[in-house]
């Protein structure tokens, strides 16, 4: 039993503290990190010692020893729910510490300075594969996190530091004070694949990031803004691209209410025409300004491209792979497009081997956000039929064929899904 005790303490114990230091190693980590660690480690040791205490010692077979081998497993069990107990109480303790869901429902964002145009009638064609706005629930999502940061809006801190002549620290109350902007905004995240699905649109409002970086005295030698999220994260943007008009932002609302949590909560970054991953911090923390030749940021470093302005894509939504048409039956063939920063001109389908034919396209807001289209399209012949599309943007440049991964700086391709004709 002293063997057993020892062994497993002394392994309870160099677990218990790997563990506490994995916590407390964590980007972005919190000292408290460690309370559902150390809660199940204390839980595993008391567990171990009372196991111990209750092992039969009589000879097998005796009364004595079956009536040792059932307080054995009964205490064994019960211990490992209080085990399991104090590591589930540790972490909601600690959840419930950290839980910003009061503070985002205490915030009143105030009206916009410059409010988003109105959505155009016909920015949504029916039958269209998608709504035009994202909700908030089905916006993509990429993260490097395990657990996503929790930051309380009355103690977040921005510090602007780095290459400007005025170095400053803004409070979220301070952001909300200034004249803010709404825009519709399409994402897009470097990851995507041909067709995939990490774009989505919605509508955001924020400060002017280049209002910002002015005010600070942003140096001329600064080509590069490298923005910190409180988990560690670094996203390191061209300067030129902030400064040159485009509505960069630090957002606080996304579709009418603030900042959801899990897109960045309370305050994200925001660049049209920029792939996520050089522009869209979120829980930001910090923006230092420096050199591209001084700093290489989170993505960089493993090899992807330190500028990735987005490509011109396009994306089939309906149909969806494999579906089944009838033959002789009208089938509207509908996606979206889009080429932020520059805007789209014509979106054209194929079949098969057929000749190209042109969609017809939604309206929208301004030239930062996706387009619906559709074409109506009645199969004539049974069995698989191929549907290929290509965009257009506004300088009349066609999108590339070449099909290329999205590493290191966005996919490229004609997008296209088979489709089966099944006879009436």
């Amino acid at each position: 039993g002293l063997r057993w005790l020892w062994g497993g303490l002394v392994g309870l114990l160099l677990f218990g503290v790997l563990g506490m230091l994995s916590a407390l190693t964590t980007n972005g980590h919190r000292d408290s990190d460690v309370v559902p660690t150390a809660f199940a480690t204390a839980a595993a040791i008391i567990a171990l010692i009372a196991l111990v205490r209750s092992l039969p010692t009589p000879a097998p077979g005796t009364r004595r020893f079956m009536a040792g081998r059932r307080r054995f497993l009964i205490t064994g069990g019960a211990l490992a729910a209080f085990g399991l107990a104090g590591a589930l109480g540790g972490r909601t303790w600690q959840r419930a510490r950290f839980d910003v869901s009061k503070s985002r429902a205490a915030i009143r964002l105030p009206a916009p300075a410059s409010p988003a145009p109105a959505l155009p009638s016909g920015v949504e064609l029916s039958p269209a594969g998608q709504p035009f706005v994202t909700p908030n629930r089905a916006f993509y999502r990429v993260d490097t996190a395990l657990t996503v940061p929790q930051v309380d809006a009355q103690s977040w801190r921005l510090a602007i530091r780095g290459l400007v002549d005025r170095p400053r620290t803004y409070t979220f109350d301070e952001l909300l004070r200034r004249p803010l902007i709404e825009r519709y905004v399409t994402m897009t995240c470097v990851s995507n694949e041909v067709g995939g699905s990490y774009v989505s649109t919605a509508k955001f409002l924020g400060v002017r990031l280049a209002d910002l970086l002015n005010e600070c005295g942003l140096r001329r030698s600064a080509d590069q803004i490298v923005a910190s999220s409180v988990d560690g994260m670094t996203i390191g943007t061209p300067a030129e691209v902030i400064l040159d008009g485009r509505d960069a932002m630090l957002a606080v609302g996304m579709n009418d209410e603030p900042l959801p949590v899990e897109h960045g909560f309370p305050v994200r970054m925001l660049v049209p025409g920029l792939y996520g991953y050089v522009s869209a911090c979120k829980w930001l923390t910090s923006l230092e300004a420096t050199t591209f030749a001084k700093s290489r940021t989170y993505w960089v470093q493993r090899g992807w491209a330190a500028r990735a302005p987005i490509r011109l894509e396009s994306r089939v939504d309906r149909p969806k792979p494999f579906e089944h048409v009838r033959v002789g039956q009208l089938f509207p063939i509908a996606g979206v497009a889009w080429y932020q920063g520059v805007g789209i001109q014509s979106v054209e389908v194929k079949i098969d081997d057929s000749e190209w034919m042109p969609a017809r396209l939604g309206r929208v807001p301004s030239h930062d956000t996706w387009v619906q289209w559709v074409l109506p399209w009645t199969p004539m012949t049974a069995g698989p039929h191929t549907i290929t599309v290509r965009a257009t943007d506004a300088n009349g440049v066609q999108q590339d064929q070449q099909r290329r991964e999205p590493f290191p700086s966005g996919a490229s391709g004609w997008p296209s899904v088979v489709v089966q004709a099944d006879a009436g």
